[in-house]
């Protein structure tokens, strides 16, 4: 990938007024647009075609002109030349990018509901909403607001950067720091180094720089960061922590196993710290949309939950450090405390919640290996979906992880390739992202098939694809290689006290042999083999690796701390003889 394709997208000062188009009928057609110009005029371009030949021609006129379509809202029925259902089935191939809202009057919605839940689950569009029938339809608008906030963080170039790095093209460095940035919610800005901006913030570096340089608002420039130092810039660092405090629950871990574990514990009077060694939201917070968590049935980014997540939980007083994680646990015989080093930094806190997760195997192919973080990632790496408008590209792994992940990249992409072992994708993914992977256009499966070679100049740009039952091969283009192969448990720095199982994952409650219970009494269900120190989520043995159990295994912990709590407080006033 050449600078110049890196940064194709307009300087802030060039950017067109994002559209929204609208196509309705003449019954509908005066409410809607008076809603839609009267909430969102002033920062969208609203345009409104009659039929849906004119939608297709004024779609094409705003492409032509490289005006960017946010949204379309299309009343299902008659639309003269058009169906509205057809016209949103066609409008996905045009513009991929843009979010489709199907319009439908309130009157025909519930002899309308089969035919509602088929094209949103075969993917013809995205949602379905009822014409308002008068102002201030809140409903309609916190739908239309999701979907844009979803597009302009997905898609459009941020309008306010949080902040700005200056960089001559991909590199392993940049990758990791805008993939780190992008799971946190902060919009960031990319700039050349021979763009005004980008002379500007060079100028202001002390010394020498070295590319990527990140500008902080306020704060001297970083030159060459590592996430770690990105991650202190945001949320301090734990060597802050003033010697002695003692936390009632360290939470290890900020994926939703662990947010929830924080949100509880924070509510429920417990003084919360939170260690996460990446982003916060974990490898969930990679997901780009996330349709089968309860409460939100129009999906929502796992960047999104996790954001939500972290500010409800710090509103109940929750303290979070990012971006370097715990390295040792220093276990206390007496159980009443234990302590944890992070870096130079020693934390101490009378219960331990463990909530790491899991991480993604390596894959082990050297010509690719080379490539990592330069066409070549492990996990969704949504930052990266923008690089790849009108790519071939090729996602590994059978699970719903990289199922969102091929949903996601098909907005941008040419083509979208799906390597699997196994025959199909029923014994591993979700119903749900199968039906709408078998609906994309550009989203092609390969069962019994496996990368086993990769290479380009300096960025992803060959695949070799292996069928693992005829050991025919073929190479393929490609300019993207998204690796979400099995995961493993990170369990290597948690002391050997701590019982694991053949796996390495952490065994709690009455998972735990006999040997280890206490007077006949097994730990407590989320409790390991030391007490106070409880496992959820992901690195927990037998978990069932959702983001709901997760989060319901994080929350279910904070009880059990308490319990934990309260045994040592008795403890401690009991005498000792």
């Amino acid at each position: 990938m050449t600078s110049e394709s890196f940064f194709d997208l307009p300087d802030a000062n060039e950017r067109l007024t994002p559209a929204i188009v609208l196509s309705a009928t003449e019954s509908a057609r005066n409410t809607v647009i008076d809603e839609i110009r009267s909430r969102y005029g002033r920062d969208y371009n609203i345009k409104f075609a009659a039929t849906g030949g004119e939608c297709l021609e004024l779609t094409k006129s705003l492409l032509a002109k490289k005006v960017p379509i946010a949204l379309f809202l299309i009343e299902l029925g008659d639309l003269g030349d058009w169906n509205g259902d057809a016209l949103l089935q066609k409008l996905r191939f045009v513009v991929p990018s843009a979010r489709r809202v199907a319009l439908i009057p309130s009157i025909r919605f519930g002899d309308s509901f089969d035919e509602l839940r088929t094209g949103v689950a075969e993917g013809r569009y995205d949602t379905y909403l009822g014409i308002p029938r008068g102002q201030r339809d809140e409903e309609f608008h916190t739908a239309i607001v999701e979907y844009l906030s979803d597009w302009g963080w997905s898609v459009a170039a941020p309008e306010v950067a949080y902040l700005q790095i200056v960089a001559d093209g991909p590199s392993p460095e940049l990758s990791a720091i805008r993939d780190f940035l992008d799971r946190m919610g902060m919009p960031v800005e990319i700039h050349h180094p021979d763009s005004v901006v980008g002379r500007d913030i060079l100028a202001s570096v002390e010394g020498d720089s070295e590319l990527p340089v990140l500008s902080r608002l306020g704060k001297p420039p970083l030159s060459r960061p590592t996430v770690s130092e990105v991650a202190a810039t945001i949320y301090g660092t734990p060597d802050k922590i003033p010697e002695g405090t003692v936390a009632d629950l360290l939470v290890i871990g900020a994926g939703p196993a662990g947010l929830a574990a924080a949100v509880y514990g924070a509510s429920e009077g417990l003084t919360t710290t939170v260690i996460e060694q990446g982003a916060i939201g974990g490898q969930a917070g990679t997901s780009s949309m996330i349709r089968n968590y309860l409460g939100f049935p129009r999906g929502i980014s796992g960047m999104r939950l996790a954001q939500r997540a972290r500010i409800q939980a710090s509103r109940f007083g929750a303290q979070f450090f990012s971006g370097e994680g715990v390295t040792e646990i220093e276990v206390n015989d007496e159980y009443d405390h234990h302590h944890v080093r992070v870096g130079d930094a020693r934390i101490c806190a009378r219960a331990i919640v463990i909530a790491t997760g899991v991480a993604y195997r390596r894959f082990g192919v050297r010509g690719c290996e080379d490539l990592v973080g330069s066409g070549v990632y492990y996990g969704a790496a949504t930052s990266a979906a923008r690089e790849m408008t009108g790519r071939y590209v090729v996602v590994v792994g059978g699970g719903n992880s990289a199922g969102q992940a091929a949903m996601h990249l098909s907005r941008f992409a040419k083509s979208v390739t799906i390597a699997i072992r196994r025959e199909s994708l029923t014994e591993t993914m979700s119903d749900y992202l199968i039906r709408e992977i078998e609906a994309s256009p550009c989203i092609t499966v390969k069962g019994h098939t496996e990368v086993v070679d990769g290479g380009g100049d300096g960025h992803l740009e060959w695949l070799e694809l292996c069928n693992n039952q005829t050991r025919t091969s073929e190479r393929v283009d490609a300019s993207g290689l998204f690796l979400l192969l099995g995961a493993a448990p990170t369990c290597d720095w948690i002391p050997q006290e701590i019982k694991r199982d053949e796996h390495s994952f952490l065994v709690t409650g009455r998972s735990m042999p006999k040997e280890y219970w206490q007077d006949g009494v097994p730990p407590a269900f989320l409790e390991t083999t030391v007490p106070g120190i409880f496992a959820v989520g992901d690195v927990r043995s037998g978990s069932m690796k959702r983001v709901a159990s997760a989060s319901g295994e994080g929350a279910s912990a904070v009880p059990l701390v308490h319990e934990h709590l309260q045994r040592v407080r008795l403890a401690n006033l009991t005498p000792r003889h």
